[in-house]
């Protein structure tokens, strides 16, 4: 699950709730060769993650006689046609220019069944996210494939009549299914259906141009979550990604989300995936965090953590990290000894070091010893924090040096003079 996906899922939820109906989950799964292990699983889990409840449950693979009668019944009628061409491969053979397919009127009575579209026909509908009606002349729409020879419907046929079965009012999907539209209504039409509310989001862009997809390595869900953002934070930014609240707010919870929702707030333009936004969306929630949760949601992320100084440091840190999985570089050097790159320092670190370490085993306070032997203030502290962390962005050098304990600085300043 992607964060298009989520947000459809969202919006989707919010758009039922609100309006006292309900929210269906419906497994699409007809096309077997993009079908993922584990991902039904995923998806579920997901929403569970989000507190997202469904009130009806349905899996497309498990409903397949029903749209083998649809189908049929098309063909019956004289809008869809059996086809024996071999589906191309797009990557080798292209697509065919020619939108009207060879077998339309050959009257076979066996192998993948296609919707027969009319010539020179009007088709529209009004979209309630774009606030604006959408036409299509039929010339321009091909012959597409309702269900194949192996008895799969693909998804034109299969949204149409689930969404007639399950009573839908209302679809959202994402904007580049718009040219899919038009055959959509079409199956509608010639079943005899009524035709749903429907809606196209907007693309969400990536910040290098472009639509945010798979292909440029946009996060998924799940490792959004794996990298350290919290559910709160990745809701919040999601929802505001092409819906906004009449006041401009910005923080909500589900239920207050639910209760604001007006699909008037639907925008036209296409928002950009702003990683500093939900950056700031982050250090907002985590900030709003007791040191007992941080503790806990930061534990995975550390190698051989310890309670007492994991407890010491999440103070230092709390105001500075802006997902979870930074504590392993502002702090993993509480746990495990860091491997310093000489590079890092200035020219004057050996002085500088050897005068560190000679205040610190006599209780001489850091703070004076630029100040006594004519160091830049900047570049003494940077090389010890380098030497001592093994990097120039930590929390602060002397809170550190205290909860690492004389010691174990004294081990790791000798380790560089040696």
């Amino acid at each position: 699950m992607h964060i298009g996906n989520l947000r459809t899922a969202f919006y989707a939820y919010a758009l039922a709730k609100h309006s006292g109906g309900d929210f269906i989950l419906r497994i699409e799964d007809t096309d077997k060769k993009r079908e993922v292990a584990g991902g039904v699983d995923e998806i579920k889990s997901l929403l569970s993650t989000f507190n997202i409840s469904w009130d009806e449950y349905y899996i497309q693979s498990e409903r397949l006689s029903l749209y083998k009668e649809a189908a049929e019944k098309l063909v019956k009628d004289g809008h869809a046609f059996y086809c024996e061409c071999k589906a191309k491969n797009a990557k080798e053979e292209g697509f065919s220019k020619d939108l009207r397919d060879p077998c339309r009127e050959k009257g076979l009575t066996e192998g993948a069944i296609k919707l027969k579209v009319p010539e020179s026909e009007q088709i529209s509908f009004t979209d309630f996210v774009l606030h604006k009606e959408v036409a299509w002349d039929t010339s321009s729409v091909g012959d597409a494939t309702l269900l194949k020879s192996d008895g799969f419907p693909t998804y034109h046929l299969a949204v149409v009549v689930d969404d007639n079965d399950m009573q839908i009012s209302h679809v959202l999907r994402g904007h580049d299914w718009m040219p899919s539209t038009p055959i959509h209504l079409l199956v509608y039409k010639y079943l005899g259906f009524s035709v749903p509310e429907i809606g196209h989001l907007t693309d969400i862009l990536d910040p290098m141009g472009g639509k945010l997809s798979k292909r440029k390595g946009s996060t998924s869900v799940t490792g959004l979550l794996a990298d350290g953002y919290l559910q709160q934070a990745l809701f919040n930014f999601v929802i505001l990604l092409g819906w906004a609240p009449k006041d401009n707010r910005e923080l909500f919870g589900l239920s207050e989300f639910v209760e604001a929702f007006d699909p008037m707030g639907f925008q036209t333009s296409n928002p950009t995936f702003n990683r500093d936004k939900l950056d700031w969306f982050n250090g907002h929630y985590i900030r709003g965090k007791s040191d007992d949760e941080l503790i806990k949601l930061t534990v995975p992320y550390l190698k051989d953590s310890d309670d007492s100084i994991h407890r010491k440091i999440i103070p230092l840190i709390k105001d500075r990290i802006k997902k979870l999985s930074d504590i392993k570089s502002f702090a993993g050097f509480f746990f495990e000894r860091p491997d310093v790159d000489k590079k890092l320092f200035g020219k004057n670190y050996i002085e500088h070091l050897g005068k560190a370490l000679d205040a610190i085993k006599n209780s001489i306070p850091l703070d004076e010893i630029p100040k006594k032997n004519n160091f830049k203030v900047g570049d003494f502290f940077m090389d010890l924090r380098i030497a001592i962390t093994g990097s120039k962005f930590t929390p602060p050098i002397n809170e550190s040096i205290e909860i690492l304990g004389k010691e174990e600085t004294f081990a790791r300043l000798e380790a560089i003079l040696e």
